[in-house]
């Protein structure tokens, strides 16, 4: 098998990995645990694995003073939004869900002309147009059975969305730009953990899973979507560049619909279809042909190499 076909093989796995969080998550919520409670846990396993990553390629832990409040700053705004998605799961269905969170490149492109002054292209109107459109499709069918989405479920993803686009725009900035991607994750993880040590009480509140084979669902949720998709998405770069790893990246909510139909029964119409296919498409055309691509993918520098060893492969 030559390189590019293991790139693009691995990028497909990046992609579908991410979008097993509902698969995990969701039987989490049906035995009593909120999205606190799982985050917490997912966060907390994760974070060691990231360790054991950062060791493994001869890595410090170490940061500059001044790195502090940015990585601070992100790790609360990626747990906000992994927060507001697991919450949008008990207001709507988790594919659709997943669906509507892929529209967070289109919302980098609107920070970068709004704040940064890129210029608005026809491509850039055109595929906003497409994406309300899919939006629009899903609201008035998301329901399965004809009915409209709830607002509140909406609000919660678009935020997510929101959160993770900031997020995006601001770990490009030049006083992170020297700092393996890599060391940046385990900080975000570790940060963001403080959120959900907070809100559920330091721990008073915490939810424990009621059987012991829910454990294997925390820790595939650490392992899965976060590690795997992590080592999968690096390799992936390295073998077929960012752009295409980033296209491939609409097999994360086709994932999400996936299970959602086949494991947890939700429903999907021609509506719901159309919707998805208008939202990826958007997405996928803004990614391949505006300078978002730069913004969407930044792990070229994630392991560097060290002189006198190997390049990684995982």
């Amino acid at each position: 098998m030559n390189g590019k076909a293991k790139g693009y093989i691995l990028a497909a796995i990046a992609a579908a990995t991410y979008g097993m969080n509902p698969l995990f998550a969701l039987p989490l919520y049906q035995t009593g645990m909120d999205p606190d409670s799982v985050l917490f846990f997912r966060y907390l396993f994760a974070i060691p694995i990231l360790g054991i990553m950062i060791k493994a390629r001869g890595r410090d832990f170490k940061i500059q003073q001044k790195e502090i409040l940015p990585l601070i700053a992100l790790g609360l705004l990626v747990a906000l939004s992994s927060l507001t998605l697991f919450q949008s799961y008990n207001f709507m269905d988790a594919g659709i869900a997943s669906t509507l969170l892929f529209v967070y490149p289109i919302m980098v492109a609107l920070i970068m002309v709004a704040f940064f002054k890129e210029k608005m292209t026809l491509l850039t109107i055109l595929c906003i147009l497409m994406a309300l459109g899919g939006i629009a499709l899903l609201f008035k069918g998301g329901g399965g059975d004809g009915s409209t989405l709830s607002m509140t479920g909406i609000l919660l993803v678009m935020a997510s969305a929101l959160s993770y686009a900031i997020y995006i725009v601001g770990v490009n900035r030049p006083i992170l730009k020297e700092v393996a991607t890599l060391k940046i994750t385990f900080y975000i993880l570790l940060f963001g953990l403080s959120l959900f040590l907070i809100r559920v009480d330091f721990g008073a509140t915490l939810i424990m899973p009621e059987k012991w084979y829910l454990w294997f669902n925390l820790i595939a949720l650490a392992v899965f979507p976060t590690a795997i998709s992590f080592l999968c998405t690096t390799s992936a770069i390295q073998y077929i560049g960012s752009t295409p790893t980033a296209i491939l990246g609409a097999l994360e909510p086709v994932t999400a619909v996936f299970f959602g139909v086949v494991v947890f029964g939700e429903t999907l119409t021609l509506r719901i279809i159309s919707g998805i296919i208008l939202i990826i498409m958007a997405v996928t055309l803004i990614i391949a042909g505006s300078n978002v691509k730069t913004y969407l993918v930044r792990f070229r520098k994630m392991f560097p190499k060290i002189p006198g060893k190997k390049p990684f492969r995982p």
